[in-house]
């Protein structure tokens, strides 16, 4: 089952939800119409009980090439601020279901941080990413100096910044910022490989540990230990911890329902 907009399409493939920018005219640039359709969209796959695993791509060419800088070139310092752009990262924060990013082609500006927003990346071998926000006068503002020092250590990353160059998704994937690396007929295949092991997983117990794990990289290790500790308790009240313990012990597959 596929629905679009004019800027993004969405299907459904069994258990994955599959988000794809569509303005390749553009390069897939991150007007503020195009962040409110990819919230839209996740928000959509979000709520559907059916949906497990959602993957968000581009196409084999880009997957996106930054923010519209025809719409932010004459912008004042309140004109951003009633863009709100913030806003609509703040609402892919809140989404509940693991999130992998399919990336081919240039992810750079705020592609790279839209790629980095996501719980994990598989790039194809045509994959570049990079913050070169400081060529045009300004920085990366949507995550970008955060994630990707915590992602790829703060000396590459103060490179990556201060200079404005990319860096390949072989190197991506040798600093640690891709998960998979394949050629690029096989990186929406690999996503959807992976978003399928995950999806075959309890999906109460996947939302619980992507959570800690998110809640440890922004807060101290006493605060994440807590959070990880708790949510490994609560599963205890859940029928798949249950079965999946069951099934371990009776050597058989486990049937998970998410409750």
């Amino acid at each position: 089952m596929t629905t679009s907009t004019s800027i993004v399409l969405t299907e459904q493939d069994g258990p994955i939800g599959i988000v794809t920018l569509n303005r390749p005219k553009v390069l897939n640039a991150l007007s503020p119409a195009m962040l409110e359709a990819i919230c839209q969209a996740l928000e959509t796959l979000d709520a559907n009980p059916d949906v497990r695993v959602i993957i968000l791509t581009g196409g084999p060419r880009v997957f996106a090439a930054g923010a519209d800088i025809k719409a932010m070139a004459e912008a004042s310092p309140l004109d951003i601020v009633r863009m709100n752009t913030l806003g609509y990262w703040q609402r892919m924060q809140r989404i509940n279901k693991p999130i992998i990013a399919a990336v081919s082609g240039y992810a750079l500006g705020g592609g790279c941080e839209l790629a980095m927003q996501c719980d994990l990346i598989v790039a194809s071998e045509t994959a570049l990413f990079g913050q070169p926000e400081i060529k045009v006068g300004i920085m990366p503002g949507a995550g970008g100096t955060q994630r990707l020092a915590k992602a790829i250590g703060p000396y590459r990353a103060m490179e990556m910044v201060l200079t404005g160059e990319p860096i390949t998704a072989r190197e991506a994937h040798a600093c640690g910022l891709v998960n998979r690396l394949v050629p690029v007929e096989r990186y929406l295949d690999e996503a959807k490989e992976l978003a399928r092991t995950i999806a075959a997983r309890p999906p109460i117990a996947v939302r619980l540990a992507r959570e800690a794990l998110r809640y440890g990289v922004e807060t101290t290790l006493r605060d994440g230990l807590a959070v990880e500790r708790r949510n490994f308790i609560l599963l205890f009240d859940t029928h798949d911890q249950q079965e999946g313990m069951k099934a371990f012990l009776e050597k058989r597959k486990p049937e998970f329902k998410g409750e």
